[in-house]
């Protein structure tokens, strides 16, 4: 137990500031931006590409509707992906880290949602296009299936694999009392 009261003992192996935490937490959302963007970039640049396609023009009124949607959840995860960095360079010294890591994760969140659901509808949509309907439906589903389950059942189930009880901590990946 640290007794300086100036560092933070969270039981979770670090000695560290509330800034130095606040600072470590930022990188780390920043990192996981840096992650989501070249998926959002690539899957952007896929839609964008498919309007100047010859086959463009034979989508039915379905399949171009979900290919209008998906440009818009493309375009809004693009958006809300620059979010963090616009707040932070908003509020860049003048001393509202807390805020910044707060609202720039939350949005990180949105982000990630925004783009498990355009994933799995780019799919639906380029089986309903290269298959047919019945396989875009089954491929959009296994996407929502596929997403529920990273977004619910995986966190869930990590949880109960690494029991982590108070006073144990990580460090070097390895749980240590």
């Amino acid at each position: 137990m640290v007794t300086d009261d100036s560092r933070d003992d969270r039981r979770d192996g670090r000695n560290e500031t509330r800034v130095e935490r606040l600072d470590r937490n930022w990188t780390d959302i920043l990192q996981e931006l840096r992650a989501v963007q070249t998926g959002t970039q690539v899957i952007s640049g896929f839609l964008l590409a498919a309007a100047f396609q010859p086959r463009f023009t034979e989508l039915d009124g379905y399949q171009l509707t979900l290919y209008l949607v998906l440009v818009g959840l493309a375009c809004a995860a693009t958006l809300i992906g620059l979010g963090p960095v616009i707040l932070h360079r908003l509020l860049f010294g003048q001393l509202q880290k807390d805020r910044v890591v707060h609202v720039g994760g939350a949005l990180l969140v949105a982000d990630l949602v925004v783009v498990s659901l355009l994933a799995a509808g780019v799919a639906g949509l380029v089986f309903d296009v290269a298959l047919g309907r019945a396989a875009g439906f089954v491929a959009l589903g296994a996407g929502v299936v596929a997403v529920a389950l990273l977004w619910l059942a995986v966190p869930r189930l990590s949880a109960d694999r690494v029991p982590v009880r108070p006073g144990e901590r990580f460090s070097n990946g390895q749980l240590h009392d």
